[in-house]
Parts: structure tokens; sequence; C-alpha cells
């Protein structure tokens, strides 16, 4: 009987968040890579800010209930007027379907944020309303409070960010494996070394696949093991120099870690 009620938790969790209604293609990549599926990542969201009378495209980030999103704090500006983007799959057609756009009624930024250190690089921003979930738009889990992943356990990052160091920006979006990479290692002298904390998770660094400029505060995807994705990170930086440097992997702010405060927030 025990089994069956933890089968039954497990399934019910699993139907609740992070589990896309399109299968995404497992094999893409980010920066010089291929489209995602449309709408295989139905949690990514576009942030948008108002200038010259156009909303244009900024950050990324994950839907993870009806009326909130994660993102990261550096994508937050207190003179700009934002937008949330979800459904969407090509940011140059305005009236993709199944897409919605919605107004922001609060910004949390972390309390402790540093920009100088680039500690604590998250934000929770609260929807003008809720939206309606659907094939198109569903929510991320989040991971258990706490947990680390192993050594090049897959996971995804997605955006619309750059295609290439100095190039476009994505119109469609982009997906890649990005295997993670220990703190032990991230934080040798020769990769990120004191700039990396336990409260970050690296990924990638093997000169291929790597998030870039626009994709900041978008999630990195992690399949549990009952096969629903968990929002493990929120894209933070990466090599100023190049998008895809060896031994500069992603740098993302470790979702687990800020779990208490997350729940703090939505509860306000």
């Amino acid at each position: 009987m025990l089994g069956i009620t933890v089968l039954a938790a497990l399934l019910a969790h699993a139907s609740s968040c992070g589990v896309p209604s399109f299968s995404p293609n497992l094999s893409a990549r980010v920066v010089g890579g291929e489209n995602a599926v449309p709408h295989s990542w139905p949690w990514q969201i576009s942030l948008q800010y108002l200038r010259d009378d156009t909303w244009r495209h900024t950050c990324g980030g994950t839907l993870i209930a009806s009326n909130f999103v994660l993102t990261a704090a550096h994508c937050i500006s207190n003179t700009l007027t934002y937008r949330v983007a979800l459904g969407k799959n090509d940011l140059t057609v305005g009236d993709e379907a199944g897409s919605v756009f919605v107004g922001v009624d609060t910004i949390y930024v972390h309390e402790k944020w540093n920009s100088f250190l680039v500690r604590n690089d998250i934000a929770l921003i609260k929807l003008a309303e809720p939206v309606e979930l659907s094939d198109t738009i569903q929510v991320a889990c989040l991971p258990e409070e706490g947990s680390v992943l192993s050594q090049d356990y897959p996971c995804f990052v997605t955006g619309w960010g750059l295609l290439w160091t100095n190039g476009p920006i994505a119109d469609q979006l982009q997906q890649g494996l990005q295997p993670v990479v220990s703190h032990a290692t991230c934080s040798r002298w020769d990769w990120w070394s004191y700039m990396v904390t336990r409260n970050m998770v690296c990924a990638g660094g093997d000169g291929v696949t790597s998030a870039c400029n626009g994709d900041s505060g978008g999630p990195l995807n992690c399949q549990a093991e009952n096969g629903a994705w968990e929002v493990h990170g929120i894209v933070s930086f990466g090599s100023g120099q190049s998008c895809n440097t060896r031994k500069k992997p992603t740098v993302f702010t470790r979702v687990s870690a800020y779990i208490d405060w997350i729940h703090q927030k939505m509860q306000l």
C-alpha cells in the first residue's frame, strides 16, 4: 500500500508540473545549434521591456505557478516597464497561436542581490493575473530544497539569446544539452575560481554549448527520476569573451538553495 501511495504522489506531482505536452528533442544545442521543438519547454517565458512603443526581449524566465515567474535579479531594472510573454516559440510572431502577454504586478528581487560579486542573482515576478495553463503554457517543477546534482548530470538550457558570440538573438526558442559541472571542478583557479559559490551550479564548459546574452534568467532544465522537468538553475553569468569558452561553463543560480525564499515571496 505504501508503494502505491508513493507512486500516486509521484504521478500527481508529475501531472501538475514539468511534463510538456510536446516532447523536446534532447539532442539539440543552444549556441550554434538547433531550434527547440515548438512548445516543448512550455514554462519558458520571454521577459520584455517597453522602449519607443515597442516591446523588446531582454531575458528568459520560468513559470513556476500560474501567477509567478522565476528569473535573474540582474535582468531587473527599476526604470523599466515589463511584461511577460508566455507560450512563445517564435518571438517575431506577435499573435502566435497559444501565446499570451501578461503584465507585471510585483517584482521581488533578492534582498542580498550583489551585482558586483554576482551573488543571490534571483528574482520572482508576480503576474498581474494568473494565466490559464494549456498545452503551450505549463509550469516547471521546483527541485527539492538543498538538492545538488552530480557531475555530468544531463540538463538543458533554453532561451532566445545570441546564436553565437556577437551574433543576432534567436527568433525561435533554442535549447542545448549542458551537463552539470561539480562545484569542486568549477571553482578551480583556471575555471571560475572564487566567482562560484555553493549557491550556484555550473553546466557546460566544453567549448561547444553555452548560454549567451539574452538567455539570462532562463532555466536550467533537469529531468527528475519520475520524468518531470525541474528548474535547477537560473542563467546568471558566463564568459564575457565568448559564449562558449572551455573551462568557463555557464553559471546558474542554484534554485534549490532558495526554495524557502521563493515560497516566502509567493505567500505575500
